[in-house]
């Protein structure tokens, strides 16, 4: 029974403050929303739309973050291949990193990305009914993260019998999508 009231008085308020007043309407002209109104709306314009640059210097910076995460576990498995070492946990945390990049982040990431989304929050919702991106997905494109599940799902392959001539092939993949990705986002 209180929402029924809330919402109508709502509406009274915002019905009340549309009303042209005599300072707001001429005779002839049709009456428009009282300046203060607009610029408070234009106001929050502004911050919605800070709000959605913020989104997406922050999923850049995720992806920056794991790229970093996943040379450095590249250098480690190199390192173990190399001196014939067991590379298997290495290689198998790289193609996990990997597997980030295409979900711009981890399980955690994407639970905030699903509440984004109950919510109604859709970063690339155009691009998205057009099949560009993924639902909710805000830098990485759908291509792109295919070509990264696939290029972790070889990597973790390669686990079961690390080789460094393939990491490193694989490898260079990685970095041309990367390089991509930063290239489209205008990173």
């Amino acid at each position: 029974m209180t929402r029924p009231r809330v919402l109508v008085s709502v509406a009274g308020v915002m019905a009340f403050l549309t009303i042209p007043t005599p300072a707001q309407s001429t005779p002839g002209q049709p009456a428009s929303t009282p300046p203060e109104m607009t610029a408070t709306y234009n106001s929050l314009a502004d911050g919605i739309l800070a709000l959605r640059r913020s989104e997406s210097n922050l999923v850049k910076a995720i992806l920056a973050s794991t790229y970093g995460n996943a040379e450095a576990t590249l250098e480690k498995a190199r390192a173990r291949i190399e001196s014939k070492k067991d590379a298997r946990a290495a290689m198998e945390k790289l193609a996990a990193f990997v597997a980030q990049l295409g979900n711009e982040g981890d399980a955690t990431v994407a639970g905030i990305r699903k509440r984004l989304l109950e919510g109604g929050h859709h970063h690339n919702s155009a691009a998205e009914q057009q099949g560009v991106y993924d639902e909710g997905f805000v830098v990485v494109t759908r291509v792109a993260r295919k070509a990264f599940l696939d290029l972790a799902g070889r990597i973790g392959k390669l686990a079961l019998a690390p080789d460094l001539a393939a990491l490193n092939a694989e490898w260079q993949s990685v970095v041309k999508q990367y390089d991509a990705v930063k290239s489209e986002a205008g990173h």
